[in-house]
């Protein structure tokens, strides 16, 4: 089919897997989303692809997702769209051609719609899966220690004495980041000792669509892999508010309605564990971000600033970052007190 053009779509150019994302565009108007992944090269950096098949970003794991009909099953069974995809192998990688489905962005969601999501998730996680030999295991872990991470300015009073710093975060951030970093391999321990599911574990707002029909679509399957019940929960609630897609003012109450419709869809599906872990493991997969604060000390100095890929207005990045930052260490002290108890 001819192609009459092609739009570059928003997407991490930092990881070595992707090579471009782009809508396509055909004579007769159709469109679709193509995907080029590559075979690792390099096996070095932060975003380095991998091909162990339990690394977090093996190259081929999306691959193996858009072929998997039973993960396609389960999720519909949920109200989950995997999208439909013909998948192209070459031999310096593989393409991946999507349907472009059409709908409300996650970017663009009502508490209403984030509701929904949560509780579609609750529903597909409640059900066993299948072992698969390409799943990823210790995410959380893996992911997280392994940024670029100017851990010294933590330390470094100047670096909290920078005017963006002093005029938009919290004055009790530092102490609260400083508990968090302490306890890091403690938060980290605690949420590899909760009940398990398959997670997405690139749960957010720009990685969902919602047709006008009320399916929900999902997109960027990457890490798909083992993690904790309720992890993919606490990770959508912080990033929609770091990348400005939902005001920090708000966080206490996009985390309790997620939290919420998560265990009635866990319940819906006939799910019978301990709420109590499933908060704890929200709360607790905050120390993902553990890099994000002392990465933003870096930066603070910059004539500007981005939130996913655009740029934004800095004092207002930097407050929101800081309110939600502020939560997130809350919310891991919470549940090292809970877990405690």
């Amino acid at each position: 089919m001819t192609e009459v053009g092609t739009t570059t779509l928003r997407h991490n150019p930092l990881n070595a897997v992707t090579a471009s994302v782009e809508r396509v565009t055909y004579a007769d108007g159709r469109t679709a989303v193509r995907k080029e992944l590559r075979r690792p090269s390099d096996t070095s950096g932060p975003w380095a692809a991998s091909t162990d098949p339990r690394h977090w970003n093996y190259w081929r794991r999306e691959v193996e997702v858009y072929r998997d009909d039973e993960l396609r099953e389960q999720l519909a069974d949920a109200g989950l769209i995997l999208p439909a995809a013909e998948v192209d192998e070459r031999p310096d990688g593989a393409v991946l051609l999507m349907d472009d489905i059409a709908g409300t962005p996650g970017t663009h969601f009502s508490l209403a719609e984030h509701a929904a999501l949560a509780r579609a998730c609750g529903r597909w996680q409640a059900r066993p899966a299948s072992e698969r030999p390409w799943t990823s295991t210790g995410f959380l872990r893996d992911y997280s220690t392994t940024r670029d991470v100017p851990w010294h300015l933590m330390t470094d009073d100047s670096a909290w004495q920078q005017p963006l710093i002093r005029a938009t975060w919290p004055a009790e951030l530092r102490e609260a980041w400083t508990g968090l970093l302490v306890h890091r391999d403690a938060l980290l321990d605690l949420v590899a000792t909760l009940p398990r599911a398959r997670c997405h574990l690139d749960f957010w707002v720009s990685n969902v669509i919602q047709r006008p029909t009320g399916e929900l679509a999902l997109f960027d399957w990457s890490f798909l892999g083992d993690g904790a019940l309720g992890e993919d929960i606490g990770n959508y609630i912080p990033d929609a508010v770091f990348d400005l897609f939902w005001p920090a003012e708000r966080m206490p109450e996009l985390a309790e309605t997620c939290i919420a419709n998560y265990l009635d869809g866990l319940h819906e599906a006939s799910w019978r564990g301990d709420p109590d872990q499933v908060r704890l493991a929200v709360m607790a997969s905050g120390v993902k971000y553990a890099w994000l604060l002392p990465g933003l000390l870096g930066r603070a100095s910059d004539t500007t600033h981005n939130a996913y890929h655009r740029q934004v207005d800095s004092r207002y990045l930097f407050h929101q970052r800081g309110q939600a930052l502020l939560f997130v260490a809350d919310w891991c002290a919470e549940a090292l007190s809970r877990a405690r108890r």
